[in-house]
Order: C-alpha cells, then sequence, then structure tokens
C-alpha cells in the first residue's frame, strides 16, 4: 500500500466535502469558504481519515463548470485545511485541478473517472507520486443514465477496472498507489449496485485496495421507501449508510466514503472488533 493512503488498522473513512452549489445531498452548504473549511476540520477531529474536497457536482444529469471555476472552489479550502493539519484528497475528473490541489496539499487524488475524462491524469499521477482512486465510470453525469448497461454488471466492472489498472501502470503509476471504486450510482441502477456490493470479493480478486461510495445515494432511499413507495430524502440515510460501511468493512473494504463520519466510523470500528474476534 502506498505510504501516502490511510492505513489505519480498520477500514479507512473519507469524509466528504462539497464545495458545490448543487450535489444531491448538501448542494450549496459549504460553497462558502469558512464554512467548508470548518466543516472539514469538524470531520477530521470526528476521526475521518481523509477530507475528500470536490468542486463539480457528478449527481446523475449535472453539468459541468469550467475548470477555472472549480479551482477557484477547492484550492483555497485545500490550502486551509492542510494549513490545519487536515489530511486532504481531491475529487475531481482534471487533471489540472488535481495537480493543483496536490500542489496545495492534498495527499492523494480521487478521480470518478477513473482517468478517462482526462488523458493527462496518469502523468499527474505518477509525476506527483500520490494514491490515485480509480473509479469504475462509462461518462460524464449528463448521459451517465443511458449507459447502464451490463451483460453481467459485476463482471463487466471487473473487467472494465482492470483496463483501467492496466493503462494506469503503461503510464508508470506505481501499483501501490491504485484503488478502486465500483462507482455506485454512475451508470448504474439500484440493482446494479446492491450486485456489486454483494460479489464484493469478485472486485477485491483484482488485488487491489477498494472504496466504497454509498453515502446517501438514491438506492439506499429506494429500499428504505415509506408504504407508499416514496423513497427515504438523503437527510434520513444515516443508518443505511452506516450499515452499508460496516458490511463494506466485512467484505474487506479498504475505505467507505461518507458524509457521515460519526455514524461510519463507529460501524467499521465495530466491524473490526468483530473481524478481531473471529480472528483469536
Amino acid at each position: 500500500m502506498h505510504r501516502l493512503l490511510p492505513d489505519p488498522g480498520r477500514c479507512a473513512v473519507l469524509g466528504v466535502l462539497n464545495v458545490t452549489p448543487d450535489s444531491f445531498s448538501d448542494g450549496g452548504r459549504y460553497l462558502d469558504r469558512d464554512e467548508a473549511v470548518a466543516h472539514g476540520v469538524r470531520m477530521s477531529r470526528q476521526g475521518a481519515d481523509l477530507i475528500d474536497v470536490g468542486g463539480e457536482s457528478t449527481r446523475p444529469g449535472s453539468d459541468r463548470v469550467p475548470a477555472e471555476v472549480e479551482l477557484d472552489r477547492v484550492v483555497p479550502v485545500i490550502r486551509e485545511l492542510v494549513a490545519e493539519g487536515v489530511p486532504v484528497s481531491i475529487d475531481t475528473t482534471r487533471s489540472v485541478v488535481a495537480e493543483a490541489a496536490v500542489a496545495a496539499g492534498a495527499t492523494v487524488i480521487n478521480d470518478v473517472s477513473g482517468g478517462l475524462a482526462d488523458d493527462r491524469m496518469a502523468k499527474v499521477v505518477a509525476d506527483a507520486d500520490v494514491p490515485w482512486v480509480l473509479m469504475h465510470w462509462r461518462g460524464h453525469s449528463r448521459e451517465m443514465n443511458s449507459l447502464a448497461e451490463y451483460s453481467d454488471v459485476v463482471t463487466d466492472v471487473r473487467t472494465e477496472l482492470a483496463a483501467r489498472v492496466d493503462a494506469a501502470l503503461a503510464a508508470g503509476v506505481a501499483a501501490s498507489a491504485l484503488v478502486l471504486d465500483p462507482g455506485l450510482g454512475f451508470a448504474k441502477t439500484a440493482e446494479h449496485n446492491w450486485q456489486l456490493l454483494g460479489r464484493l470479493d469478485e472486485l477485491s480478486s483484482l488485488g487491489l485496495p477498494i472504496l466504497i461510495g454509498a453515502s446517501r445515494k438514491r438506492f439506499l432511499g429506494a429500499v428504505l421507501a415509506d408504504d407508499d413507495g416514496k423513497p427515504r430524502p438523503a437527510a434520513g440515510r444515516e443508518v443505511a449508510g452506516a450499515v452499508i460501511s460496516a458490511l463494506s468493512a466485512q467484505a474487506g473494504a479498504w475505505g467507505v466514503r461518507v458524509h457521515d463520519v460519526v455514524n461510519s466510523l463507529d460501524a467499521v470500528r465495530v466491524a473490526a472488533a468483530w473481524k478481531g474476534g473471529n480472528d483469536r
């Protein structure tokens, strides 16, 4: 495992910090720089192993923002968080943003496109020698729902992630720097998401750390729907998210990316204790 990748002796917990006006669950809440920094510091003090800062929404149907806007949103926040001693990852598909974020002190690049959106990203990662999260991706948010067609979603996602790994290695990125994310909700239906979670071992067989990002997503709202079939709102999905964190940890995931740090940290600690008891 890469020296800059958190290894807390349990499943790592990444706290989500969306510096955007339109993210699906907290859009606009932390667009103000001071509020964003305060929230990032708060999550770190709650025990988050990384604060994952993003300046462009990737919710289904969202439009892209100019690189200059994304840079203006994230770089000052990262710089201030790092000054406070907070470990930071950058959530971006753009190499120019990733490069600036690393220069500001970010130590991990979380790329939801797995390197497909920007051919230069692999060089930036290799030159910076930082960990790189490769998420399974088939297209930008505006079009991704139309791309959710698979012969077998787990087999297809595994094959496509393996191809991204091969491309990263060919570009000079160290194998120890790579983390894989199945991309729940990205060109995936609810059924696809549950299949990926239920067969996580097939993705783990690629031999790389796995990151799971299920927090507050729509498929959790659907499974928690009321008697009339109305999905549970995002703000009411915290317990379900913590359960996903515990089960992901139990299944061997390296990390979980969450909005609610406290409950997921409790969940992964319990999973670690459970596993430790079983090992003994």
